[in-house]
């Protein structure tokens, strides 16, 4: 094992997850991690398989007196956000995750991760490995690209698996147990713009807006935290009316599940306004922070001078994409009306980004029912057409409805209680899992999702509690344990 898990409990879940930290798994690059994971089902003799998409499911028999027991498969994604620090230098296709531990949690040097959702996989290869857990018949289904598209799960075609139990280890709050999930949809943009030449009466800075949490556009959407897209977009807007400020550059965020965390602009205006300009920008970033001073309180917004660029973006797509970044809603847009203090329907304005020939703006929208995510999907795309840009969608994922009396829910709820002596809460979830997509494809499929505390998924903040990870395998093993026999 990793010396930084030594003495850990379940050691072997740790070692896998050391093991999995070694392995680079960004979202569509997932072959090490496929080829790795089938590498130790051939060592424990176990049935593997891989689909076109590649997927992989690896079979178990079950423990002798257990083999009239129902099927389960457990089932997670292999791949992990790439996200990381302006100031770290990490490589995502080469280099491993260097996780530590710092008093209660597991984080990593920089970057984010991966425990979403690599400590599904390391459950899974360890009750592969079990000898001691009793249970029935295991299948064990590693999917690919869930970050980016559901790549993985939208490939996978009916009778890859046989069992109508399923356990997704891909929750994020141990004590909760989750029998519904949003479903969702992106909503891509695109705008041109022409190159003009700079004034040559003109000074250049560069605008940086950094220090935000970032995190999950599902789970943290209604936390309050900072955009860095609208806050960057707020200042140019601003300046753009008081001091003629020009746009030559802009990048602001990265991945559609993400909340952008940091932004960056290079900007021009006309040498009269420098100094009036500058203490704008500082007055800016005392307002700012102290509207967010709760949730985000290393925000910074600085400016520093730049090298003269030989161009900007003209003026008409400038004003077009100001005004259209400044009205494109963001975060919670309703509540549920049926469960308390959870969200119904979102919106992320998750990354914005000056190509050398167009303008590309990715936003993702979330709802628990099918109508609310595409009204939320047209409120984007109609303040983009009005800009006069082209939208595009993703085919989107359908939400997950919830079943109040799934049989699985009735013997994990009870298996929680027998453990912990506390009653688990029974949630639905604001973001995309694959459930949705696998109950389309697999008719009568009984679900469940569950998992250990991973705070700050999706971003460098993103840490593991290492007290629950042996709450999610005792308890996995206790459902297991619990699972009827077949009925004739």
């Amino acid at each position: 094992m990793n010396d930084v898990f030594k003495g850990l409990q379940p050691e072997r879940v740790w070692h896998y997850f050391a093991e999995t930290c070694k392995v680079p798994r960004p979202s569509k690059k997932e072959t090490q991690i496929t080829q790795y994971i089938r590498q130790v089902a051939g060592a424990l003799s176990l049935e593997n398989y891989m689909d076109e998409t590649g997927n992989v499911i690896v079979k178990k028999p079950a423990t002798p007196g257990y083999e009239n027991r129902c099927s389960v498969v457990l089932q997670c994604h292999v791949d992990m956000v790439c996200e990381k620090n302006s100031d770290t230098y990490h490589d995502f296709d080469h280099d491993a995750i260097q996780p530590f531990i710092d008093g209660e949690w597991v984080k990593a040097r920089g970057t984010t991760l991966g425990a979403d959702d690599g400590i599904g996989i390391a459950v899974q290869l360890a009750l592969m490995e079990d000898k001691t857990v009793k249970h029935g018949p295991l299948e064990f289904l590693f999917t690919v690209d869930e970050e980016t598209g559901l790549t993985g799960a939208y490939g996978l075609k009916p009778g890859f698996f046989d069992s109508k139990i399923l356990l997704n280890l891909d929750s994020e709050d141990e004590g909760e147990l989750f029998i519904g999930c949003a479903g969702g949809k992106d909503t891509i943009i695109s705008m041109n713009y022409s190159k003009v030449p700079v004034n040559y009466d003109s000074v250049a800075f560069t605008i940086r807006v950094s220090g935000l949490k970032g995190g999950h556009s599902g789970d943290d959407i209604n936390k309050g935290l900072g955009n860095a897209n609208k806050i960057i977009n707020r200042l140019l807007w601003n300046t753009a009316q008081k001091y003629e400020t020009r746009i030559s550059d802009l990048k602001g965020g990265n991945l559609r599940n993400a909340i952008a965390r940091e932004a960056f602009a290079l900007i021009t205006l006309p040498k009269r306004f420098q100094n009036d300009f500058a203490g704008y920008v500082r007055d800016f970033n005392n307002m700012v922070k102290k509207e967010l001073k709760t949730t985000e309180p290393e925000l910074l917004v600085s400016y520093a001078p730049a090298e003269l660029p030989s161009y900007v973006i003209d003026l008409s797509s400038q004003e077009r994409l100001l005004n259209a970044l400044y009205a494109c809603p963001h975060g919670v847009i309703t509540m549920s009306a049926d469960i308390p203090n959870f969200v119904d329907t979102s919106t992320n304005l998750a990354s914005v980004k000056i190509n050398d020939k167009n303008i590309e703006i990715t936003t993702s929208q979330r709802s628990s029912s099918e109508s609310g995510k595409e009204d939320v999907v047209s409120m984007v795309a109609s303040v983009f057409r009005l800009a006069g840009a082209k939208v595009t969608h993703g085919d989107g994922y359908p939400g997950w409805t919830p079943n109040p009396d799934s049989r699985i829910l009735e013997i994990t709820r009870k298996a929680y209680t027998d453990l912990f002596h506390s009653d688990p809460k029974v949630l639905a979830i604001h973001a995309g899992l694959e459930c949705g997509l696998f109950g389309e494809k697999y008719t009568g499929l009984d679900m469940i999702s569950y998992g250990p505390t991973i705070k700050g998924a999706h971003s460098p903040d993103e840490r593991l509690l290492i007290a629950t990870v042996l709450r999610f395998w005792d308890l996995t093993i206790e459902i297991l344990r619990n699972i009827p026999e077949k009925t004739a």
